[in-house]
């Protein structure tokens, strides 16, 4: 009787910790509220060998200097593409497995790579095999050693697929086009209704779209065990992100996304979906949120203000669910929008949108070369070279960056905690919260160009009355001998200056041993 009673006190708690609760089940999805740090490999890190690589880049390809900073170039007719597209700094995977160490400490959950698939540009947006890596880049043992090394170094390794089009140059284009019984045929949505004899993203004749609806293309992308999704999931990476996934439509997507789960469970499929991501997320794991961007950005550029900033926010929310958004992307700049630095060269207007970036719903997306102040306009001026030369650990970006990242990896609530509004008249003021009172932060940001006081109402039962809320971020500078603001009742009074942002905790008061959370946690 006793074995049976202990047996079943074990299989009690096993079933208790099995099932915690969704905050731990959350802590426990590495996709939650994960730290990202984006980089192209050309542009990353300079190759150790780059004279035995030359041969790699032949005219009108360009191989240029490392400090050379890009510039925009003419259109050739002859390759249906401008110039700019084919110059190239040099980096390839070794180079980047060698500053995976720089990625670790600067604090960064997960390593995004632009498109290391063969293809003729430097973006490579333009695939010519999805299953072979760009030689100037390495070989798939190149990538499956930096993913090991990723790996080891607590990191996790997203690809970037490029699956609604190919690149003009591909051998399977070139046999669709020359050939109408080619068996590469039904790869393409070919006829003379379509401008150069094929259907191209957006016009541009250097891409081609692949033909989805045929299964041969299907099972070649993602069905098939050693598709283009799955190979590269056995092979070291944790997940994809999707180019222009809204093309793929919602029931591809869904199948791709099914498939990724198949090869690798847990593993992570976002898209970069421009729409409002509502219903799409019921195909998909993960957005990069450009709504929220939008709704950021608009805010600090005083087109909409904070209460408005935090319905809109709220209702993103309640659409499209909280689960799906803690593992989308809040992106401000990549490579395919000017630089931060760039869009918002007023400091305080940029920490700002950064400090949002960092505590709203999602995983900040951080694109190379953001911690050292990199600027960059559109493309190609925002896919410059890294600037290792700005790197010193008193770099006013670099100090400002890490402690985003150290804020939001030390509190549970930034990274896995729901979203709630706070009542304001004048300011954008919400709550990240779990299923713990303290684990609470209160984001006050005020928009506007004037200080603002304002009265708040926390709609959070288990704050109690008379609890200091104390600044996590110090944005804001402290008045010397001023209280903190405290709650009451649910209600709190704040002084957010211009551009301001408050992140506050609650910490209760030290009364010899008393405490009124002893009973509420």
């Amino acid at each position: 009787m006793k074995r049976q009673i202990a047996a079943a006190g074990l299989a009690l708690l096993g079933a208790l910790t099995a099932h915690a609760g969704p905050y731990e089940d959350r802590e426990r999805d590495w996709r939650n509220g994960a730290v990202v740090y984006q980089i192209i490999v050309d542009r990353f890190v300079p190759s150790k060998d780059l004279a035995a690589k030359r041969d790699f880049y032949p005219a009108p390809k360009r191989l240029r200097e490392w400090n050379e900073a890009p510039t925009p170039g003419p259109y050739l007719e002859a390759e249906k593409l401008a110039a700019h597209e084919l110059d190239f700094w040099g980096g390839d995977l070794a180079s980047a497995t060698s500053k995976l160490g720089y990625v670790q400490q600067l604090g960064a959950d997960v390593l995004y790579i632009n498109p290391i698939h063969q293809a003729y540009t430097n973006h490579k947006y333009d695939a010519l095999d999805f299953k072979a890596i760009s030689p100037e880049y390495g070989n798939r043992e190149d990538f499956k050693r930096l993913a090991a090394e990723a790996h080891r170094r607590s990191l996790k390794v997203v690809l970037d697929g490029v699956f609604n089009h190919m690149g003009r140059n591909s051998p399977a284009f070139k046999a669709a086009m020359a050939d109408p019984m080619s068996r590469w045929r039904d790869w393409f949505a070919m006829g003379p209704q379509y401008a150069g004899g094929a259907r191209a993203w957006t016009g541009f004749q250097n891409l081609p779209e692949l033909n989805l609806e045929s299964p041969a293309v299907r099972r070649y992308l993602y069905e098939a065990p050693d598709s283009v999704v799955r190979s590269y999931l056995r092979d070291g990476a944790d997940g994809w992100r999707l180019d222009t996934a809204f093309e793929l439509g919602p029931t591809y997507l869904a199948a791709l996304t099914k498939s990724a789960h198949t090869q690798k469970p847990g593993s992570l499929v976002v898209g970069e979906i421009v729409n409002y991501p509502g219903e799409w997320l019921k195909s998909i794991d993960a957005v990069m949120n450009f709504t929220l961007r939008q709704i950021i950005n608009g805010t600090a550029g005083g087109e909409l203000d904070g209460p408005t900033a935090g319905r809109m926010i709220d209702r993103m929310v309640r659409d499209a669910g909280i689960e799906p958004l803690l593992k989308s992307w809040i992106v401000i700049d990549n490579h395919d929008i000017p630089r931060i630095v760039s869009q918002w060269p007023d400091a305080a207007q940029r920490r700002f949108v950064q400090a949002l970036q960092f505590t709203l719903p999602g995983a900040p997306n951080l694109y190379y070369g953001v911690e050292v102040g990199m600027e960059g306009g559109t493309d190609p001026a925002n896919r410059g070279p890294m600037r290792w030369d700005l790197f010193k650990d008193d770099n006013p970006e670099t100090v400002w960056v890490r402690k985003l990242i150290a804020m939001h990896k030390a509190h549970r609530a930034l990274r896995v905690g729901d979203f709630r509004l706070v009542e304001s008249a004048r300011l954008l003021a919400f709550e990240r919260h779990t299923d713990k009172a303290l684990d609470t932060l209160i984001v006050v940001a005020n928009p506007s160009d004037q200080p603002v006081r304002d009265r708040l109402m926390v709609a959070n039962w288990a704050l109690m009355d008379d609890t200091p809320l104390i600044d996590m971020l110090g944005l804001v500078p402290a008045t010397p001998g001023a209280a903190p603001p405290t709650l009451g009742s649910g209600f709190v009074t704040v002084d957010v200056p211009a551009h301001g942002v408050l992140v506050l905790k609650p910490v209760p008061r030290e009364l010899g041993g008393y405490n009124r959370y002893k009973r509420v946690h």
